[in-house]
C-alpha cells in the first residue's frame, strides 16, 4: 500500500495507456539497443570513465535500473532477451551447437515467439540490425529458418554469427543475403566499420519509415558487436583515451567505485571485491595500456552511434513516444583470445589475397584479404583491422566493479548489466534510480503491455511456451514489481535471487548464500549461517530448472548423456550434400574407421567429407595440391598428407585404434603417418559431404566447399580394415 496514492494519481493522468495496452493512434515506437561483453561499470551513468554523452543523456531523460540482469552469455542472452523466455526454453542454452537435448539445441525453437513475431501483427513494422547469433545456420546457401526474416522482422543488416572483424565481418547479411563489406552496393562508406554500419543501418530504417509509413508504429532491435573481442577501433577514437590507463588497474577501479556509490548504485557498506591484476607485474604496459584504450574507443564509438539513432528520432518527430532501452548482454569478458603470440611488425603480405566479392564466414579470421596473416599477442597493438585481441581478466575485473566473476559465471559480475529506459511521453522521473530486480526476460512482457499487442498461445501451427518475464512498466513510474524469483543456469554456474537472497553456485561446486541488501558484491557467504534458506531456495531452483529444460545439470558439455547415438549402423553411403546431425552420424568413439570417397573430379581445394570439429572430429580434403586427412583429439589437431591424385579416383583412408592413417588411391598406398588414436569421444558437430558447415576440423576456413565432383562417399566404423 506504500505507492497506492502515488500509483492512483499516475493510473488517473498518465498511465493508463502503457499499463493497459495503447489504442493503435498512441502506441509507441520501441527501440531496444543491446551492446556486448561489457561491464556493469563501463559507462559513464554507471560510473566509467569512458566518454559516452548519449547514454548520459537517456539516463538524465529516464530511468536507470541498479538491478537488472542478462543471462552471463551472448547467444543465451539474445534468445532470452527475443522471446521472454528462460535460454533453455527457447532452445539456447549453451552455444551454437546442439548437445542432444531439447534445452541445448543451440537453435532458436519453434516453441518461442519473437518479440518482432509477437508485435507485427499488432501494427508494427519491425526492424533488426546487428548481431543475430541464435541459430548455428550460418551458410549463404543454407536453412534460413532462423534468420531474423524468418523470425518476424521486416528488414535486417548484421552479422548472423557471433563476433568477428570490424572491418571486414563474416556472415555480413542483408535481409536474407549475404554480402562483403567491401562490394556492398548499397553501402560504401570511406572506412567500413561495423559499429558504424549498424548505427547507419539504424538511422536508415528510422528515416525510411518515417517516410513510408509513419502512421505506423516501429520496434527496432539494434544488437552492437561492441565491446566483444577482437580489440578493433578507429584511430580518432582511440586517440582520446591515449594515456587515460597509463597508471593500470587498481586506480581506475578505485575511482569507478566512487563514483557508482556518489551515483546511488551501489550501498556504501558493500565491501570492494579483491583486484584481479598486479599492474607493477605487468611486462608489456604500453601494450597492456592500449588494450584498454581500443576498449574504450569501442565503446565510445557505439555511444556516437546512439546518438545519431537518437537524433533520427528526435528529427521525424518520433522521440517523444519512443521507448529506448539500453542495455548488456554479459559481465566483461576475461577471455584471453590473441594474448598470446610472438608477431612483430612490420609483417607482409603472406598468404593468398582474398577476393573483393569473397563472403566470409569466420569468426576468427586468419588473415586479412591482403594476405597478411592474423596479428596476435603483446608485441602487436591492438586496434587495426589485421590483428585479433582480447582485453584481457585483468580489465574485465575493471569493467566488472565492483562485482566478482565476468562473464560465463552467474555471480554479480557475469550477469549484472545496466537498464536504461527513456520515453519522454511515459517516464516522468528524469534521472532517477530503479532498485527493482528486473531480468531480460521481462522486455518482452514490456513490449507486449506498452504495445498492446496480444501473446499468442500458438505461432505457424506450434504451441508457444507462456511468457516467463513482467512488465517493467510499474517500474517505469516508481511502482514495485510483484516478482516471485528470477533464475540462472550457464555452463553448470547457477543462481536462484528472491527478494533479497541470492543463492549461487559455480559448476559442480556447493551453493553459497548471500544477503543482496547487505553484500549484494558477494563477499560474506551465508550458507552455514541460514542452511534452511539453502534448502527452501535450491529445491525451489530445481524444480524450475526441472520445468525450464535445464536438467540435467553438464548437459552443456555434450557428453552424451541424453543423446541416443547410431551405434548399431556400420556402413554409411552418402552423395554430396549429406548432412547429418550428431546423433545420426558415425558413432566413431574408439573404433577404427574407414573411408572410401568415390570422386569423378579430385578438384583443387574443400572438404570431401568431415565430422566434428574443433575440439573432435575428422576431415578429408583437398588444399594446395595436397590430400590431408585431419584429425581433432581434445583440440588437438594431426594431420597425414600425401600428393593429392588427379582425375577419376577411389580414394579410401584407412585410421585403426592405435591412429595409423593408411591413404590409398584405389590399390595403391599414397600416404601414410600417424595419429594419437581412433578419436576418444563422439565428436559434437555432425557430418557434411562436401564442406565442413560447422566447426572446422582442419586447417582452413570454414566451410571449405569441394570443388571437384563427389560420387559418393562410403563410410564404415568399428570393423577394422574391411571396406568396399
Amino acid at each position: 500500500m506504500k505507492h497506492a496514492l502515488k500509483t492512483a494519481f499516475l493510473v488517473m493522468f498518465t498511465l493508463v495507456p502503457a499499463i493497459t495496452g495503447m489504442a493503435a493512434s498512441n502506441q509507441p515506437d520501441i527501440v531496444v539497443i543491446l551492446s556486448d561483453d561489457m561491464g556493469f561499470s563501463d559507462i559513464g551513468c554507471y560510473g566509467g570513465e569512458i566518454e559516452t554523452p548519449h547514454l548520459n543523456r537517456l539516463a538524465e531523460g529516464g530511468v536507470r535500473f541498479t538491478q537488472f540482469y542478462n543471462t552471463g552469455r551472448c547467444c543465451p542472452t539474445r534468445a532470452s532477451l527475443l522471446t521472454g523466455l528462460y535460454p533453455h526454453q527457447a532452445g539456447v542454452g549453451w552455444m551454437m551447437t546442439d548437445r542432444g537435448h531439447d534445452g541445448y539445441r543451440g537453435d532458436l525453437n519453434r516453441r518461442s515467439a519473437t518479440i518482432a513475431e509477437v508485435l507485427r501483427p499488432a501494427g508494427y513494422a519491425t526492424y533488426a540490425v546487428g548481431k543475430w547469433h541464435v541459430t548455428p545456420h550460418i551458410q549463404p546457401e543454407g536453412p534460413k529458418h532462423n534468420w531474423p526474416l524468418q523470425r518476424g522482422f521486416d528488414r535486417y543488416y548484421g552479422t548472423i554469427t557471433g563476433a568477428g572483424s570490424f572491418f571486414d565481418p563474416g556472415t555480413l547479411t542483408r535481409g536474407n543475403t549475404m554480402v562483403s563489406p567491401i562490394t556492398d552496393p548499397e553501402y560504401q562508406p570511406e572506412t567500413y566499420y561495423y559499429t558504424h554500419a549498424i548505427s547507419d543501418h539504424a538511422v536508415r530504417f528510422i528515416d525510411d519509415h518515417a517516410k513510408q509509413q509513419a502512421d505506423k508504429p516501429l520496434f527496432m532491435y539494434v544488437a552492437y558487436t561492441a565491446a566483444h573481442w577482437p580489440m578493433h577501433a578507429l584511430e580518432e577514437d582511440i586517440a582520446k583515451y591515449k594515456g587515460r590507463y597509463d597508471d593500470g588497474y587498481e586506480p581506475v577501479r578505485r575511482r569507478r567505485l566512487e563514483r557508482v556509490r556518489q551515483m546511488g548504485l551501489v550501498s556504501l557498506d558493500w565491501e570492494m571485491t579483491p583486484q584481479v591484476g598486479d599492474w607493477s607485474n605487468v611486462e608489456h604496459r604500453e601494450w597492456e595500456a592500449r588494450c584498454m584504450e581500443v576498449y574504450a574507443a569501442m565503446i565510445d564509438s557505439m555511444d556516437q552511434g546512439i546518438g545519431r539513432i537518437v537524433d533520427a528520432l528526435e528529427r521525424n518527430g518520433r522521440l517523444d513516444n519512443t521507448l529506448v532501452l539500453f542495455m548488456q548482454d554479459n559481465g566483461g569478458c576475461q577471455e584471453g583470445i590473441g594474448r598470446r603470440g610472438d608477431w612483430e611488425r612490420p609483417v607482409e603480405p603472406s598468404l593468398p589475397v582474398i577476393a573483393d566479392d569473397a563472403i566470409r564466414l569466420d569468426v576468427i579470421p586468419k588473415q586479412n584479404r591482403r594476405g597478411i596473416p592474423t596479428l596476435q599477442g603483446p608485441h602487436i597493438m591492438p586496434g587495426p583491422e589485421d590483428t585479433y585481441i582480447a582485453y584481457g581478466i585483468n580489465w574485465a575485473n575493471v569493467s566488472n566493479t565492483p562485482f566478482r566473476e565476468y562473464k560465463h559465471f552467474v555471480h554479480e559480475g557475469g550477469i549484472s548489466t545496466p537498464l536504461i529506459a527513456h520515453w519522454p511521453k511515459q517516464i516522468n522521473r528524469a534521472g532517477e534510480l530503479v532498485h527493482e530486480p528486473g531480468h531480460l526476460v521481462d522486455v518482452m512482457a514490456t513490449c507486449v503491455d506498452i504495445a498492446g499487442a496480444e501473446y499468442p498461445e500458438r505461432l505457424n501451427n506450434e504451441e508457444i511456451q507462456p511468457m516467463e518475464g513482467l512488465s517493467l512498466a510499474p517500474a517505469f513510474r516508481g511502482d514495485e514489481v510483484d516478482r516471485d524469483a528470477i533464475y540462472w543456469e550457464h555452463e553448470g554456474n547457477r543462481a536462484i535471487r528472491e527478494g533479497k537472497w541470492k543463492l549461487v553456485a559455480k559448476e559442480n561446486r556447493p551453493w553459497e548464500l548471500y544477503d543482496m541488501q547487505a553484500d549484494r558484491t558477494e563477499t560474506n557467504d551465508l550458507s552455514d549461517e541460514h542452511p534452511e534458506v539453502v534448502q527452501r531456495l535450491a529445491a525451489k531452483w530445481e524444480k524450475w530448472a526441472e520445468r525450464a529444460n535445464v536438467l540435467p545439470v553438464g548437459t552443456w558439455r555434450g557428453k552424451g548423456k541424453h543423446a541416443k547415438f547410431n551405434r548399431k549402423q556400420r556402413r554409411f553411403e552418402l552423395s554430396l550434400g549429406a548432412d547429418l546431425n550428431r546423433t545420426e552420424a558415425p558413432y566413431v568413439e574408439n573404433r577404427p574407421l574407414a573411408i572410401v570417397a568415390h570422386l569423378e573430379e579430385i578438384g583443387t581445394k574443400g572438404v570431401i567429407v568431415a565430422q566434428g570439429g574443433s575440439s573432435a572430429g575428422y576431415s578429408l580434403y583437398v588444399k594446395e595440391g595436397q590430400l590431408h586427412f585431419a584429425t581433432r583429439h581434445n583440440g588437438e589437431l594431426s594431420v597425414v598428407s600425401c600428393p593429392a591424385p588427379s582425375g577419376d579416383s577411389v580414394v579410401t583412408v584407412e585410421l585403426d585404434r592405435k591412429g595409423k592413417v593408411t591413404i590409398r588411391h584405389g590399390k595403391k598406398v599414397i600416404g601414410e603417418g600417424t595419429v594419437p588414436g581412433a578419436l576418444n569421444t563422439m565428436p559434437l558437430d555432425g557430418l557434411q559431404v562436401g564442406l565442413d558447415a560447422t566447426g572446422a576440423v582442419g586447417r582452413y576456413p570454414g566451410p571449405f566447399a569441394f570443388d571437384g565432383k563427389i560420387r559418393r562417399v562410403v563410410i564404415e566404423v568399428g570393423k577394422g580394415n574391411e571396406h568396399e
